[in-house]
């Protein structure tokens, strides 16, 4: 099977959205510094044309009633800057009489803002607009002076400003991506460790990966951890299973196939029927044996592979005692201790359901009837076990599940170790305990203790 394409390089990603975004920087940082530059050229020339305007304007004076004009030199100097734009000016009198300069420029006069565009000989231009007041005995009046430039230099001033900005922000942008890659490279270096942590690893090796990584990295590393841990889990259930199947059924094999061949070979009736009788009981209990082994392989599963659900224990229970073995407890059938109110817990019914079969079947072995099947509320917790009339097990025997097997004797298929290993495992699969207790009335009880939920 082939392995599935990637989805694409992550730094290719990373350096696609950033030229995006610097693209679109780029964009704004353009706009601004042609604004910028246009707005900056219009304010140069314009306080040009106003020094102009206001030399003109100084240069009034009033003789016999009438307003004369020497031009001072000065203001044509300061246009001067600009060779290649041509100047135009008019002195307007109270009535908009021209009194010097070009009439073109009384348009200028209607205008209520300080700076008026307009068109002289085919070319925009910009002009000035400055008033003088005169209240003298021979005159009375305002005076308007509008001096213009077409608009040549300051629109290539305009365009340098602009030109420089974007430079310079060129020069911003490429540094800021260089700068960009190394944060880029640097910030992915963490997974390129954990890249080569993991291609150096034995195959078997599924303890959790040490790796120093951002924050924002480490719900990756946990989440990689909490998945080999898994893994881990299957894989030693699946050792403990193969081990636990070649431990425990290679001696009852060997002794059914032995029984086999001495009633095969046995001419005596009764002899052959007394082997026969031992076949079939040995038959019964590698059966069940079997079926523990099997139960236990897959309650462990269940644990890594079935969510919780939310459940009532009532349920959990009333099932346990409908697929028991009642042949088996014919002459003591299993009694049913439930309260009237459900018990919600967050579990698995099916495992829950086999822990309680195994408590009965040791119940069945160790104790006396009557046995009951009960679910009850204690404490703050759930309690779903069986009881029985008899002295209890052996402490020996409520140690077993600690240990998975004995190698001396391994467990068999009457003995209460493997079923209680199972009681053992659901209890820890559903974050509760197994737990011994004798009553009042001194009969023996073996539970589990469960959390409650409350949703």
């Amino acid at each position: 099977m082939q392995d599935r394409p990637l989805a694409g390089s992550l730094t290719r990603r990373l350096a696609v959205a950033m030229v995006l975004v610097f693209a679109a920087g780029a964009g704004a940082v353009a706009v601004a510094a042609l604004a910028y530059g246009s707005h900056a050229a219009q304010e140069a020339y314009d306080r040009l044309l106003v020094g102009a305007a206001n030399q003109i304007s100084g240069a009034l004076r009033i003789e016999n009633g009438a307003v004369v004009l020497s031009l001072p030199a000065s203001a044509f100097e300061l246009l001067a800057l600009a060779p290649d734009d041509r100047v135009i000016y008019g002195v307007f009198g109270p009535q908009g009489k021209t009194i010097t300069g070009y009439g073109e420029a009384s348009v200028a006069l209607a205008a209520g803002t300080p700076y008026v565009g307009g068109i002289f000989a085919g070319e925009p231009v910009r002009m000035a607009v400055v008033r003088r007041d005169f209240s003298e005995r021979s005159y009375n009046g305002t005076v308007t002076v509008v001096v213009g430039q077409t608009l040549t230099a300051r629109t290539a001033l305009a365009r340098d400003i602009a030109r420089q900005a974007l430079l310079l922000a060129g020069l911003v942008g490429v540094a800021l991506a260089g700068l960009a890659v190394f944060a880029v490279r640097s910030a992915l270096g963490p997974l390129k460790a954990l890249e080569r942590d993991l291609a150096g690893r034995d195959p078997d090796d599924l303890t959790p990966l040490k790796v120093d990584v951002p924050r924002e990295i480490g719900g990756l590393v946990a989440a990689i951890n909490h998945f080999m841990a898994r893994v881990d889990r299957q894989a030693a259930t699946m050792r403990n299973f193969i081990g636990d199947t070649a431990h425990q059924l290679r001696t009852p094999v060997a002794a059914l196939r032995v029984q086999a061949d001495l009633a095969a070979e046995e001419s005596d009736i009764g002899r052959q029927r007394i082997l026969v009788a031992r076949i079939h009981d040995r038959a019964v209990g590698l059966s069940r044996l079997t079926d523990q082994l099997l139960s236990h392989a897959m309650i462990i599963h269940r644990r890594d592979s079935v969510p919780l659900g939310r459940l009532d224990l009532r349920t959990a229970a009333m099932r346990a005692v409908d697929e028991s073995d009642h042949e088996l407890l014919a002459d003591a059938p299993l009694e049913l201790e439930l309260p009237e109110a459900p018990l919600w817990c967050r579990g698995d019914a099916l495992s829950l359901v086999e822990a309680v079969k195994n408590l009965v079947a040791n119940a069945r072995r160790y104790g006396r009837p009557p046995v009951t099947v009960y679910v009850r509320r204690d404490r703050g917790h759930l309690n779903l076990g069986v009881r029985d009339h008899g002295p209890g097990m052996p402490r020996a025997a409520r140690t077993a599940p600690r240990r998975r097997y004995k190698e001396e004797a391994g467990v068999t298929s009457s003995s209460a170790g493997l079923g209680l290993a199972i009681v053992r495992a659901v209890a820890e699969a559903h974050g509760g305990r197994l737990t011994f207790a004798h009553t009042a009335d001194r009969a023996f009880e073996a539970y589990l203790v469960l959390p409650e939920s409350s949703s």
